[in-house]
């Protein structure tokens, strides 16, 4: 299984919650750390995806993650990261060197740089 967490209010089209397995959601106030001032909370759903869904799932979520701001998503094993953006989903192997492709591109597209602080650790 891989594990990851979606923040609801990135999504223009949240059909893509229905066939995935929650574990939990939380709702956290929106600070001037998190730079989305148009939001008053993020609301946080953990998620986990069957290795064997995990491609079909980042194809929709780079799809159904809204147009007007940048937003990604990530959902991880021991083995696999999958970074997804809108219109582009970066899979690396957790023991190469992808990390910082993705980290441009994020930075590129105007993700906040506390946000691109992942690293190959396993966590």
């Amino acid at each position: 299984m891989l594990n990851g967490t979606i923040i609801e209010e990135s999504l223009d089209d949240h059909s893509v919650l229905n066939d995935l397995e929650m574990t939990n959601t939380t709702v956290e106030k929106v600070t001037k750390k998190h730079q989305t001032p148009w939001l008053k909370q993020w609301t946080l759903d953990d998620f986990e995806v069957a290795e064997d869904d995990a491609d079909a799932v980042a194809d929709r979520f780079s799809k159904a993650l809204e147009l007007e701001h940048s937003w990604y998503v990530d959902f991880k094993d021991k083995d696999s990261h999958y970074f997804i953006f809108r219109d582009k989903v970066f899979h690396i192997h957790r023991t190469h060197d992808g990390y910082q492709k993705v980290k441009e591109y994020g930075a590129s597209i105007g993700i906040p740089d506390y946000q691109l602080d992942f690293t190959p650790e396993i966590n």
